[in-house]
């Protein structure tokens, strides 16, 4: 009897809008909900899935693990095993996904408004205020780690040209360049442009530490 062939695998079909139009071909491979809020934690780092799943609150395991798959084959997302003693897996962004910065910025930048109020049933980390923060960071020419204090938590973002390869982290700077205590409503009021960094800073609102040139200017010197 002729050894039967497998068959086969057939490719995957991903859902498309099917128009020959940029917006709708960006929207066939981020346009799943889930997938930017993804892509902002990423944006972070690499991070293991079980930390992943701990940050999107509301997401099913089914849903992360089917949009970090969709991820990768859309090439916005690598898995990568970390070298012992992890000996763990972790997703991190591709040099296209990088590219999504400006497109999460935006959001952040037109939903700011929405955030007039906390409901009660929202979650919060600390992390989520970096990117509009980022915006009234903007300014900075010192390149440089600085690290973020809120009574959310920590996290930290870089500053200059080491923005656009690494733009913000998890937790505190192993060693900073400088650091900043503010509360999250002023990150807020900072990425709708209400006030500018300087005027925070003078007004004591921003408390700065530091002694290097990047708390110089931060400080206005």
């Amino acid at each position: 009897m002729p050894r039967q062939q497998p068959a086969a695998a057939r490719p995957v079909r991903r859902r498309s809008y099917d128009q020959f139009c940029a917006s709708a071909r960006a929207l066939d491979s981020v346009g799943d909900r889930w997938t930017l809020l993804i892509v902002r934690e990423l944006l972070a780092g690499p991070r293991r899935y079980t930390d992943l799943h701990a940050d999107l609150p509301g997401v099913s395991t089914d849903v992360l693990a089917s949009r970090l798959k969709d991820m990768e084959q859309g090439g916005l997302a690598v898995r990568r095993r970390l070298p012992p003693p992890a000996a763990a897996s972790v997703y991190e962004l591709t040099e296209r996904g990088h590219g999504l910065l400006p497109v999460l910025a935006a959001l952040a930048e037109w939903g700011a408004p929405a955030l007039a109020e906390r409901r009660p049933t929202d979650a919060v980390r600390a992390h989520w205020f970096a990117l509009p923060l980022l915006r009234a960071l903007a300014g900075l020419t010192q390149e440089g780690v600085l690290e973020v204090r809120l009574a959310e938590g920590e996290f930290h973002v870089r500053t200059g040209r080491g923005a656009a390869v690494e733009p913000y982290g998890f937790g505190p700077a192993p060693q900073p360049d400088a650091r900043i205590t503010l509360d999250a409503e002023l990150c807020l009021e900072l990425g709708r442009g209400d006030v500018t960094l300087a005027e925070a800073v003078k007004d004591g609102r921003i408390e700065v530490a530091g002694d290097g040139p990047l708390a110089a200017e931060l400080r206005g010197g």
